[in-house]
């Protein structure tokens, strides 16, 4: 097959054109000549061999091409009879000798995938379009102003409820942004995308899923990362304080003075029955180990149950309840 320009690129044969850009894009500015000064003709030579397999790539008749009968068929060159087999790309099964590739100057890609603007404010060179020296950090200037600007992160609160993150979920967000067309830098599309969000037991509010470059496309801009930030729905019941789950329980002060049980249903649907027997005063509560939410790095533990009361005491007593009770706490 000759040339392998898919390792040039360092891709998949499978490779999606957001995938071939992101390649190039990494790739040139690490080979481009201007940053290459003690060792610019290597570079040159690398600069190209990048550019040609990027063009090839990202053109899906020359990819046709190249995929059924290599650099030969690129240039035109008819392979052996029993080199192909299967449909050609051509209509009728032509082979591809009045094909002719000729490369375009790996400068004019890299001005056009990079954008006259980006990633070096737009200053021509002094040769084509090549970009000055001083822009990839050479002849005074720094690494900080060869690098792209990168657009700020896009979030988004993703509302949970407390028996998603206890049991953890997973979530499907579908996205719409655009794209820059690679056969037209200066178009853009918009596609539409899934992503998938998985969420762990135990996660908490705050916590931040990132899907990094899945923001709008512009030339010469990486584009922003999109991040979804965890945001916990109020539950009727329970209370969550860190790892712990709090809940309130409103008794009378008979049920307070002789004994209680809690009864409730677990955020995983289990029935859980907690009996009380000491005497319970406005400032206790009843702890039930391992009954809170997972810890996110180890979901065998668990934080613990809090369980808080009301009391609810009487508005009056009659001389003999009052009896009673003085009675009582003589005893």
């Amino acid at each position: 097959m000759g040339v392998d320009y898919y390792k040039i690129l360092q891709v998949d044969r499978s490779a999606s054109d957001d995938d071939l850009k992101k390649a190039y894009r990494k790739l040139a500015m690490k080979w481009h000549p201007d940053k290459n000064p003690t060792n610019k003709k290597d570079a040159e030579a690398k600069f190209k061999q990048i550019s040609e397999a990027y063009e090839v790539l990202s053109d899906s008749q020359k990819r046709a091409v190249y995929d059924q009968y290599g650099e030969e068929g690129l240039k035109g060159q008819v392979p052996p009879p029993n080199a192909a087999s299967g449909a050609s790309y051509f209509s009728g099964g032509e082979m591809p000798s009045s094909f002719r590739f000729n490369p375009r100057s790996a400068d004019d890609i890299f001005a056009e995938v990079f954008g006259q603007s980006s990633p070096f404010g737009g200053m021509g060179g002094s040769r084509g379009t090549r970009f000055p020296s001083a822009f990839f950090g050479g002849g005074g200037g720094s690494m900080h102003q060869s690098a792209p600007r990168k657009a700020g992160p896009i979030e988004n609160k993703l509302p949970c409820s407390l028996e998603e993150l206890y049991k953890g979920t997973t979530k499907k967000m579908k996205i719409s942004r655009e794209i820059v067309d690679v056969s037209s830098c200066s178009k853009s599309m918009q596609v539409e995308e899934i992503l998938t969000i998985d969420i762990k037991p135990g996660w908490k509010k705050g916590t931040k899923i990132t899907f990094p470059e899945k923001g709008n496309e512009q030339p010469g801009i990486i584009p922003a990362d999109l991040v979804f930030i965890i945001d916990e729905k109020p539950h009727p019941v329970f209370t969550r304080d860190g790892n712990d789950l709090v809940v309130s329980q409103k008794i009378s002060l008979a049920e307070a003075l002789t004994g209680y049980t809690v009864h409730l249903t677990t955020l995983d649907g289990r029935s859980l029955t907690i009996p009380v027997n000491n005497v319970i005063h406005p400032t206790y509560e009843e702890v039930v180990s391992r009954e809170g939410m997972p810890i996110p790095k180890d979901p065998s533990r668990r934080g613990n149950l809090r369980v808080k009361f009301n009391i609810r005491f009487p508005t009056r007593l009659t001389t003999e309840q009052k009896a009673g009770i003085k009675k009582l706490l003589a005893a």
